[in-house]
């Protein structure tokens, strides 16, 4: 199992915002991500940069952490656009980026540009265009494409990705059709558990049975493609299930063990951030990155 961090982008470059990207290389994660939004939540009348900005900055301080957004998402990306700058980002960083993308929600920035809030439907809609489209955008010199909800013209994107064929999609779905284009496209698949859990006062357990129930539809989704499950990663972005696994080395070790029964081969962790959401002890996050996986016996 790997263990990975989300950096959210509260902090000035100048102002801390450097040191916490080379902290994370520093103390051995495999990954450093971070929310490709334009506000978020409590965070929304506080300081927010932008998510690929950040990420090519992150690249620029870093040599060996690997990179990414969890989630970037149609909400107000168009594919033709963001195409061009991953690729960018993918030179940059020396093929160490990973794409995280998923529909979307109802969020601050789902009507950041004027459009009228898109209903479950058509954010399924959407992103069953927008991620074909951006994996032939990412692997193809030259696409032309029209569809219901985007175009795209004679773009050229050569020389393409630094990484062959192209970047790794890590695909976050839990309904029937975001798993079928996790399956089909994505080399790593990406939860945070199931809502409906934490959200109705769940346990942990209960939360563990609702992830197994979504790995499952992952595994049948593979299978009806004639894909091995096996071969596709499974990724818990954590802070969104009853757990509390920045308590302490413990409590970090009791929700690593549970998930990687179920398979799962990444773990990512909020990089705390007081007087929020993610507000946890840094010595105990940083005993977790050095010691936590290894108490696990991985």
């Amino acid at each position: 199992m790997r263990l990975s961090t989300v950096i959210l982008p509260v902090r000035r470059w100048s102002e801390g915002g450097r040191e916490v990207w080379q902290r994370a290389e520093e103390l051995g994660f495999h990954a450093a991500y971070t929310y490709d939004h334009l506000s978020w939540r409590s965070f929304r009348d506080q300081p927010w940069f932008g998510a690929l900005p950040t990420l090519t900055a992150a690249a620029a301080a870093t040599s060996r952490l690997r990179l990414g957004t969890l989630v970037t998402s149609p909400n107000f990306r168009h594919p033709v656009t963001l195409a061009k700058e991953l690729i960018s980002l993918d030179d940059i960083s020396g093929g160490r980026f990973t794409l995280g993308i998923g529909a979307g929600g109802n969020g601050f920035d789902a009507t950041a540009l004027g459009q009228e809030p898109w209903s479950p439907r058509e954010r399924a809609d959407r992103f069953g265009e927008f991620v074909p489209l951006l994996d032939r955008l990412l692997t193809e010199d030259v696409v032309s494409y029209e569809g219901a909800h985007y175009s795209a013209d004679e773009v050229r994107n050569i020389p393409g990705c630094v990484q062959r064929p192209r970047l790794p999609f890590a695909v976050a779905a839990t309904g029937p059709r975001g798993l079928k284009l996790a399956a089909k496209y994505g080399q790593a698949w990406v939860t945070t558990g199931d809502p409906k859990v934490s959200n109705g006062g769940g346990s942990s357990a209960d939360s563990l049975e609702a992830v197994r129930g979504q790995c499952e539809r992952l595994g049948k989704a593979c299978a009806e493609i004639g894909r091995d499950a096996g071969d596709l990663e499974k990724i818990m972005l954590s802070g969104f299930t009853p757990d509390r696994p920045l308590d302490s080395v413990d409590a970090f070790v009791d929700f690593a063990g549970n998930h990687a029964a179920l398979g799962f081969d990444e773990l990512v962790l909020h990089w705390p951030i007081a007087d929020s959401l993610f507000a946890a002890d840094l010595d105990v996050f940083e005993r977790i990155a050095t010691e936590g996986l290894a108490q696990l016996g991985e």
